[in-house]
């Protein structure tokens, strides 16, 4: 008996411990928010105004440019599981492959239109080409990309992450622009290191 009970026990605190792998996310905080040691907690103090860029009179970059409203920018978001970014996206302009770690992306098309696909684990691709209202998921850690292929229109879009500090790795830049040795890069890629070392070139 004291061995069956000892079992069902087990499998209780194994369930429990999927649970909470599960519910994983930015940690829960014990006070109504948290602000660095020497702020002055205002109305300024939850307010960002980061995104005015966007607007008139101001130029809009002529690269792909993601404005961020994370942790780093805008300390008031500490604690409280959600950032912010727009996304602009110059005619025949792309958000190259990357990865958000710590969080799901749920991008809104503003205006213009996109091509966006993520690829799951089994290494199925699902794409789509978005229109202005429409919204898609990104879900959480997996690489996904972004392509205005219109060569005269820009598109502008919003995304919201459920963590303060999602976190962004660039597969393109993680690879290449990291001190990864040629080597490993050219049998990872079934190349030579001449190869390799113009691609690094290329994104230097």
């Amino acid at each position: 008996m004291s061995s069956t009970i000892s079992k069902v026990l087990t499998l209780i605190i194994f369930a429990f411990t999927i649970m909470q792998i599960t519910l994983a996310g930015d940690p829960d905080i014990l006070t109504d928010f948290i602000a660095p040691v020497g702020t002055t907690v205002d109305s300024t103090f939850f307010t960002f105004t980061g995104f005015r860029a966007l607007l008139p009179p101001n130029t809009l970059p002529s690269t792909f440019k993601a404005f961020k409203a994370s942790k780093a920018e805008f300390p008031a978001l500490d604690g409280q599981s959600v950032s912010y970014a727009a996304l602009v996206y110059p005619p025949g302009t792309i958000n190259p492959p990357h990865t958000h770690p710590r969080s799901a992306e749920l991008l809104f098309l503003a205006t213009g239109s996109l091509k966006v696909g993520f690829v799951d684990t089994t290494n199925k691709l699902f794409t789509q080409t978005l229109q202005a209202g429409d919204i898609f998921v990104f879900p959480k850690g997996l690489v996904h990309f972004q392509l205005n292929s219109d060569t005269q229109k820009p598109a502008f879009a919003f995304s919201a992450f459920g963590s303060a500090n999602a976190g962004t790795v660039s597969l393109p830049s993680t690879l290449f622009n990291t001190s990864i040795d040629d080597n490993v890069l050219a049998l990872a890629f079934k190349t030579n290191v001449a190869t390799i070392q113009t691609l690094k070139k290329g994104l230097a």
